[in-house]
């Protein structure tokens, strides 16, 4: 799984790779952010359509914890920060997005806790990242979900949706957009690659990284389901290329907390683990 995060890139540094349009949302929402957790505000990279057909790139603002279009609470993002690559073509919560708006994650790499040898103690918290520290771009989903006009101003991601603004001289629709990281099985502890073994160790999920060719692949909007299935497995795949050249390294247990941030979170630690 991928519970917490790093990404503190800029938006013009995130923008770049894509030659991407960044939306003022990122500014004013989406601020660098060393321990990133589920309902976070995170940037988002995104193929759409504009009203005349044309493909624009763009880098977005987007609430971690994916709402689907039809939930009646927000509160249903908050247990959906991560998609299994296994189900998310038939999960009703997953599959409209994953055929229609998968977008680019970016990070500069991710936390995840390791249970001690004996069964016995507190988990170690360890940091993987690229190993030239060039940034992760995770393979997402997202959502926009209106928000109902009664409803109490949430956090996150709260804009106008591109192309539904309010005709007529109304104001326009509120609408939220969120997102979630795609997963597969961790490889083996036992793997060939000695890298991949030692994420096999730490946890029995991977998040999914994609190098950026095929991010932009991934990222190109299309609604064939055929070519979603498609997509999905040779993501999975790749993620395997991708997540070979990551590192990993035990960092303080003060990314446990939300509240904690600063650069000295993913900082290498002494431990006897």
């Amino acid at each position: 799984m991928c519970g917490r995060y790093v990404i503190a890139r800029t938006p013009g540094q995130l923008a770049l790779p894509f030659d991407a349009r960044v939306d003022e949302s990122v500014a004013e929402l989406a601020e660098p952010n060393w321990n990133v957790a589920p309902t976070h505000t995170v940037p988002v990279v995104l193929e759409r359509l504009d009203d005349e057909g044309r493909v624009l790139t763009e880098v977005h603002a987007a609430r971690w914890g994916l709402v689907p279009s039809w939930a009646r609470e927000i509160s249903v993002g908050s247990r959906m920060f991560n998609a299994r690559s296994e189900t998310v073509t038939e999960k009703p919560s997953f599959r409209a997005a994953v055929s229609a708006r998968r977008c680019a994650i970016p990070a500069d790499g991710y936390y995840e806790w390791k249970a001690p040898q004996t069964g016995r103690g507190k988990k170690q918290p360890y940091f993987v990242h690229p190993r030239d520290d060039s940034p992760i771009w995770f393979a997402g989903i997202y959502e926009w979900w209106r928000i109902p006009d009664d409803a109490q101003d949430p956090a996150g991601a709260h804009q106008t949706r591109p192309g539904r603004n309010a005709q007529g001289g109304a104001s326009p629709a509120q609408w939220l957009l969120s997102c979630s990281i795609l997963t597969r099985e961790a490889p083996a502890a036992s793997d060939g690659d000695p890298h991949l073994a030692a994420l096999g160790a730490l946890h029995n999920r991977l998040p999914m990284g994609m190098g950026e060719d095929f991010a932009r692949a991934w990222i190109a909007p299309d609604d064939d389901k055929d070519r979603t299935r498609t997509l999905v497995e040779r993501a999975v795949q790749h993620s395997l290329e991708v997540a070979a050249d990551w590192r990993m390294h035990p960092v303080s247990a003060d990314v446990g907390s939300v509240r904690s941030q600063g650069a000295h979170l993913v900082e290498p630690q002494q431990t006897l683990l």
